[in-house]
């Protein structure tokens, strides 16, 4: 770690992992991937590379993170996910250094982390500012760092070099900050980090300061990246696609706690309360009494939808509980009203709205008790070809497999 860089600029603990107990016989142990099929958090018999155990840091008399704990792994790519205010950063900054816990523990490797200064921990952080030297050209600003720890002069020109071949910057080595896009900053700043060896790579927000379609490409960059250095990265973000693409896992915040961890299909297929359903992507949420349970399907009545909503598998409540059942736009089914429609759920509504996206379609559809049913579908026609118009009743309807239960 830098010491004098700017800082302004599990399933972990099953009991966060899987609150009050409920809602794990809903994810199937196949969609715990990653990219690669890495997968340690899985087996018991690895241990986590670092260990978050019962963190607190409060401001004034309020937790900014309250009671968390986590387990993260070697080369893992491992996102903090929230809104603003959820916390997320206050823990990246004490894992760095740059803030002391209340109380709990910070571990790496057994190595007892909140003791030790920012540029005694064996990690690295990435600043959402970049944080470059504007009078200092690409290759010093990588080489900064180096220097000030005494490493032979030889041995910084190897690195250095080496770093930028890895980034892809090694035409602009003689070039100021300001001299670079907006993308080739960010490159410098993640070669700076990565030229020291740390052995876990702190991103606060890093693709923030980047326009959509160069932060798209700087995603898959910083994944390959990533996968060649073998190194862990920690990452905070709002973005919820930026974590998606990106992550092995995901750890969602909300007011200062982890409220899910698991892979992006887990986190989105899955989600276990309404605060995750409805972060994480859009989601019709329709609630009821549970009325049928057997081990392989069961049912809510809902009002909303006017009827029964089947589930493919068995619900861990019991008959009479209010359930609230979630199900992605783009799961939904939507046909003109001749047209027959083989599905367990379905309904008639009439066509609200029409949003033309490009590659998609969004539709809203109220359904007879005025609730307004989102569908996305992939847009495969040109504008001559829609088949639906406003005001015209539809059948919409879907799977009994594709709704999931979701948390209040």
């Amino acid at each position: 770690m830098i010491a004098d860089e700017p800082a302004g600029s599990s399933s972990a603990n099953p009991s966060q992992a899987e609150p009050n107990g409920k809602g794990r016989e809903c994810i199937p142990e196949m969609l715990t991937i990653s990219q690669d099929g890495y997968q340690p958090w899985t087996d018991a018999g690895i241990e986590p590379q670092l260990r978050i155990e019962n963190i607190v840091k409060s401001f004034d008399g309020f937790n900014a993170v309250d009671n968390v704990s986590l387990d993260i792994y070697r080369g893992e790519f491992f996102s903090l996910l929230g809104g603003s205010g959820c916390g997320k950063t206050t823990l990246l900054r004490m894992l760095a250094g740059f803030l002391t816990p209340d109380s709990g523990s910070l571990s790496m490797d057994g190595l007892d982390l909140v003791p030790l200064p920012p540029y005694e921990r064996p990690l690295n952080m990435m600043f959402q500012s970049y944080a470059l030297f504007p009078h200092m050209t690409v290759e010093n600003n990588i080489a900064f760092g180096l220097r000030r720890d005494g490493v032979p002069k030889d041995e910084v020109a190897e690195r250095v070099s080496k770093v930028l071949d890895l980034v892809q910057l090694s035409e602009f080595a003689s070039r100021k900050p300001s001299q670079l896009s907006g993308g080739q900053r960010q490159r410098v700043a993640l070669a700076r980090s990565l030229v020291k060896r740390p052995s876990v790579l702190l991103l606060d927000e890093p693709l923030s300061a980047l326009d959509k379609k160069l932060r798209e490409a700087t995603q898959y960059e910083l994944v390959n990246i990533q996968q060649q250095v073998g190194i862990t990265f920690i990452m905070v973000t709002h973005d919820q696609e930026e974590a998606m693409t990106m992550s092995t896992r995901i750890a969602v915040m909300d007011k200062g706690k982890i409220v899910q961890v698991g892979s992006p299909a887990e986190i989105y297929e899955y989600p276990q309360n309404r605060f995750v359903a409805t972060f994480i992507g859009s989601v019709n949420l329709f609630e009821g009494p549970l009325v049928e349970n057997q081990t392989d399907h069961a049912a809510i009545e809902s009002d909303e939808w006017g009827g029964k909503i089947q589930v493919g598998r068995a619900i861990g409540y019991s008959l009479g509980h209010n359930t609230t059942l979630g199900i992605r736009p783009e799961k939904v089914r939507i046909a003109k009203i001749h047209d027959p429609m083989a599905l367990a759920n379905r309904a008639v509504g009439r066509m609200k709205d029409i949003a033309y996206l490009g590659n998609s379609l969004v539709y809203h559809v109220a359904l007879q008790s005025g609730k307004v049913l989102k569908i996305t579908s992939p847009n495969l026609g040109s504008t001559s070809d829609r088949q639906f118009v406003r005001d015209e009743e539809v059948h919409v309807g879907w799977a009994p497999n594709a709704c999931v239960v979701v948390e209040p």
